[in-house]
């Protein structure tokens, strides 16, 4: 199998793998117009968008891997629903075994699937935001009419939809990695690009994330933005608290501090896992690292429960993430401390508020 992440982050791979990249660079460039016939199709208004009776607004990226769409969805949720909007959240449910156009994740009342079913982010999603529906599909216009028919939902939440042109989008948010805001600047499948950087056009505000300090001028996002006169905000992943799934206790960040913890994770960015852990004040002894979105299996999970037992450490910690991916496995998942991460947009995140809010009246009327 092809380690794509080794070809993307061009790490010195070697004589072997370069006629693999090759390979990938030919197709790249097939990839590059392909994708630029479709936007300009859509730029024409010959593959029309379809318009919603409510405003939508889509969180996506531009690379492939985790740049925060999830938790930020969460906080954008959050934010609409403390401002009196009825918010429903739409995804592709990635991961999730059902191919119909729509499934009712949770309803605003209760959870009605699980994360084999409808994917692993908008189960945490779900079980994040009680109070507001989430469904996924095949079709997020059919998604999207049944939050609004059903649910009585006056705004939607679409994520990881930049790309996904055909429903109309009222706001497009677009969450880039400081790391590599662009990867190794090439399309797919010699990088991690979806789409050229002239997409970013089409945001209506960029979001820097994992970002800890201030941002160089000269940096190449900031130029981006300032060319393109969009709007550029940061925003970092903060560790809120650790919580028990199935005793539905949390407890706070500072119960981490001197712990032994065996850790492990399936997700885009481990590091910034191993690195929160660390900043709580917790020993990690030892870190078993999956792909993201991995399918547990039960031999995995006895070789973490091994670890855990010959180390002596004090409990097994992973992310939320993880956690909603191992509710088959409910007798593991009963002593696992789940890390729940969020975003912040900083450094003041009343302006990000009332940017969302100004936008949504701009665009509503």
């Amino acid at each position: 199998m092809v380690n794509w992440q080794r070809i993307w982050n061009d790490d010195g791979s070697g004589i072997l793998l370069r006629p693999v990249k090759a390979i990938a660079y030919a197709l790249s460039l097939f990839y590059h117009l392909v994708i630029n016939l479709r936007n300009r199709l859509y730029d024409a208004g010959i593959f029309p968008a379809v318009k919603l009776p409510c405003p939508v607004i889509s969180v996506g990226n531009i690379t492939v891997g985790g740049t925060g769409k999830t938790p930020t969805v969460i906080m954008l949720a959050r934010q609409l629903s403390e401002k009196g909007w009825k918010p429903a959240i739409l995804s592709r449910g990635y991961g999730g075994s059902s191919s119909h156009s729509v499934n009712v994740v949770a309803d605003g009342k209760k959870i009605l699937l699980s994360a084999k079913t409808a994917g692993d982010e908008p189960l945490l999603i779900a079980e994040t935001l009680k109070d507001i529906p989430v469904l996924t599909g095949t079709s997020r216009i059919a998604t999207g009419r049944a939050a609004v028919e059903k649910y009585g939902a006056n705004v939607l939440l679409c994520d990881d939809a930049f790309q996904h042109r055909r429903i109309y989008r009222d706001i497009n948010l677009v969450l880039l990695d400081s790391a590599a805001p662009l990867g190794n600047g090439y399309l797919l499948p010699r990088g991690s690009l979806r789409e050229p950087s002239a997409a970013l056009k089409r945001a209506d505000a960029l979001i820097l994330t994992r970002v800890e300090e201030n941002v160089p001028a000269d940096n190449e996002i900031v130029k981006l933005a300032q060319i393109n006169q969009t709007p550029l905000f940061r925003g970092r992943h903060v560790a809120r608290e650790v919580i028990r799934r199935e005793r539905e206790m949390s407890l706070p960040l500072t119960y981490l501090a001197g712990k032994k913890v065996c850790a492990f994770c399936g997700i885009a960015q481990p590091q910034s896992f191993k690195k929160m852990i660390g900043a709580a004040g917790a020993q990690i002894a030892s870190l078993d690292i999956f792909p993201d979105h991995h399918r547990y299996e039960i031999n995995e999970l006895e070789g973490i429960i091994n670890k855990f037992t010959e180390s002596g450490a004090d409990f097994i910690l992973t992310t939320e993430k993880d956690g909603a991916r191992l509710t088959d496995f409910p007798e593991f998942l009963k002593p696992i401390y789940l890390l729940r991460i969020a975003m912040e947009i900083i450094p003041d995140s009343r302006l990000w508020d009332d940017f969302i809010e100004e936008l949504l009246k701009n665009r509503t009327v």
